[in-house]
């Protein structure tokens, strides 16, 4: 589950966690950080690749979200949530809590996440079989689960072997600065979609220019896509670079989901059979949109506004 809490500048400097990262923290943390918040954060389903999930969904498209959950209150509102919004709960359960995100967003809209993964750590790499993939046209990943190497590798090899594509998204520099050894491994072997934005780039391909970075991406996957923020996107596919112009510009809420949703976009568009260039425009309104509302849920006028791009 998502915890939003708004701070100023200046307590996210106090807390000294690394502002636009994410760290791991116990409970007692969060809850003495939420104690000092000005208002009442707002919670809502969450997590990277559940966001990512429900877009996907929200759009259409037939969704599976696989983890763990605890057996307590919050973890009846996540696999309540799930259900409510189209995607297909494959949960375990277990002792620990359910997982939680304090997303910490200041006032330009940047968010800092303090993470305890709680019931989501759980999962043990012999609970993944193949069959949990077996009708997938794409299995999506998010960076997070390469702070557990063995089920990350497990993960990666059940939907290989179930003749999947398989796509990653580096999630944050701080998990790429801390996963590099493994990431140089597991993407030529696993990867076929590789997601970034800037700062993730850098941390993995040692390059700040955009195109060095881009071709450094694309070198062992099939495709390569590196974010810019408000200018847009490159999108390496086979031999062409896309440049994908953002499509709309205005002055973002709150950042929260933004890289989970543009994901849903093009992953749901590629899957589709879309041209590149159009599933870059689905992921760009599905970025835009989501950043006009606290939380990663878009609300139903927004959907609207994003599928009438799939329509032109």
């Amino acid at each position: 589950m998502d915890i939003l809490v708004h701070e100023s500048e200046q307590v996210v400097q106090n807390l000294e966690y690394r502002k636009g990262g994410m760290t791991y923290v116990d409970i007692p943390e969060m809850e003495r950080i939420q104690r000092q918040a000005p208002a009442t954060p707002t919670i809502v389903p969450g997590g990277s690749a559940c966001n990512t999930a429900v877009g996907i969904a929200q759009l259409g498209g037939c969704a599976r979200f696989i983890g763990k959950r605890g057996d307590d209150d919050m973890g009846e509102i996540f696999q309540q949530s799930l259900e409510d919004r189209g995607v297909e709960p494959h949960l375990m359960t277990s002792s620990l809590p359910t997982g939680q995100v304090l997303s910490l967003i200041t006032p330009d809209a940047e968010r800092t996440m303090l993470t305890h993964l709680g019931a989501s750590a759980d999962i043990k790499p012999e609970e993944v079989s193949a069959d949990m993939f077996a009708d997938s046209a794409i299995v999506h990943l998010e960076g997070y689960l390469l702070f557990d190497p063995e089920l990350m590798t497990a993960t990666l090899a059940a939907a290989k072997s179930a003749g999947t594509r398989i796509s990653l998204d580096l999630a944050s520099f701080t998990v790429v600065e801390q996963a590099k050894p493994i990431l140089d491994d597991i993407v030529p072997a696993y990867v076929d979609i590789l997601i970034a934005n800037e700062d993730e780039a850098a941390a993995y391909t040692g390059f700040k220019d955009e195109l060095q970075a881009l071709d450094r991406l694309a070198a062992s996957v099939e495709t390569a896509v590196l974010k810019v923020g408000a200018r847009g996107s490159f999108v390496h596919a086979g031999d062409r670079v896309h440049r994908i112009p953002p499509l709309k510009s205005g002055p973002a809420v709150d950042t929260t989901g933004a890289g989970d949703l543009w994901a849903a976009g093009f992953l749901f568009g590629l899957v589709n059979g879309y041209a590149i260039e159009t599933c870059g425009r689905l992921a760009s309104a599905c970025g835009f949109e989501v950043c006009q509302v606290i939380g990663a849920d878009i609300p139903a006028e927004g959907w609207i506004r994003i599928k009438d791009i799939v329509e032109e």
